[in-house]
């Protein structure tokens, strides 16, 4: 991938602040979780990975534009939709697959799986079954770099399924009182699970649901990666400058249903055409560059690149053997 952005033009800007190649950057890493989710549901489908799974397929724009406005050192936390979360942070294709498949070689040795898993290597601190609880550890991050007196930053992940849960306006309400260093973003994909935000929320804007508590919100369009690389400079700044937190809603789209057992009956195939393409994020990306100047040739070599890495990934997967019932009791008690 390195050497196919060799044969670009670099350093031209787009129509924003973010960099010819920057915007590369990020059309390889929304691509990366594009083909590693296409992947996840080949091997699902083939009964290689087991219960739950949340595939993230059309929101790569969030994770990818958020983490380009981050530093090494801030942290992550998410919902139980993780794995274009976990690429973007830096974790290995490989061994995010693994875990998938439940396989030792995983990220939290094959006993997490999908829903579940974490890097304390790369601040990524986990995709969380229950929904909004995410939100309150988030906040407990934030609450400990407030307390070290450092100058990193928590972004906490949740949906629009997620947004009126009580424990999200505690978060809100405490992270507030303490001025806490807390980006709260809602990755709104209309759907939670199957059912249309509208029908469930009074708000039509999710970015105004700090008011309250005076916490600044921005609504973003989350199909945009430049977009959101902008919005999330804006919040990490208002953060770091000990500011107190700050609320952005991603209106974004997911094309598969809420899991892979989703039938995604309650929309139809045009709506989601329609969003495919008219919307789509990585084909934005991709005309942009075009548009820049980039060689055609060298992004398909991008995404050969990732096809490969991908492949090599799923494979590394299925070799890894399963846990050894020992692991039963590794993992589970933290002495201090």
């Amino acid at each position: 991938m390195a050497q196919a952005a060799e044969k670009t033009r670099r350093g031209k800007q787009t129509n924003s602040a973010m960099s010819q190649e920057a915007l590369q950057t990020a059309y390889g890493d929304m691509l990366l979780i594009r083909r590693f989710e296409e992947k996840a549901g080949q091997l699902y489908g083939m009964g290689l990975i087991g219960g739950f799974c949340h595939l993230y397929i059309g929101q790569e724009a969030v994770v990818v534009g958020m983490q380009g406005a981050l530093k090494d050192g801030d942290e992550v936390i998410t919902s139980y939709r993780d794995h274009g979360h976990m690429l973007a942070t830096g974790m290995e294709p490989r061994g995010v697959m693994a875990e998938l498949t439940g396989r030792s070689g995983g990220y939290s040795k094959g006993k997490g799986g999908s829903m579940h898993m974490f890097s304390r290597e790369k601040n990524f601190f986990g995709g969380h079954g229950i929904v909004g609880a995410q939100v309150s550890l988030g906040t407990g991050l934030a609450f400990s770099n407030w307390y070290r007196e450092n100058d990193k930053v928590s972004v906490t992940y949740f949906g629009d399924g997620a947004a009126n849960q009580g424990q999200v306006f505690e978060s809100f309400n405490l992270a507030a009182l303490m001025q806490l260093p807390c980006i709260f973003v809602i990755e709104n994909n209309k759907y939670g699970m199957g059912t249309n935000v509208e029908r469930a929320t009074a708000s039509h804007d999710l970015s105004k649901n700090g008011v309250p508590w005076g916490i600044p919100g921005l609504q973003v369009d989350g199909m945009d990666v430049v977009a959101v690389r902008e919005a999330a400079e804006a919040a990490v700044a208002h953060c770091s400058a000990g500011k107190g937190p700050y609320l952005l809603e991603m209106k974004t789209y997911r094309y598969r249903g809420h899991s892979m057992s989703d039938p995604g009956k309650y929309r139809t195939r045009e709506e989601i055409q329609k969003m495919r393409s008219e919307r789509d994020c990585i084909e934005a990306a991709r005309q942009r560059l075009i548009e820049l100047g980039v060689d055609e040739e060298a992004l398909k070599q991008i995404d050969t690149d990732i096809k490969a890495r991908i492949n090599e990934a799923a494979e590394f997967a299925q070799a890894s053997p399963e846990p050894a019932e020992s692991e039963l009791w590794t993992d589970v008690l933290v002495e201090g």
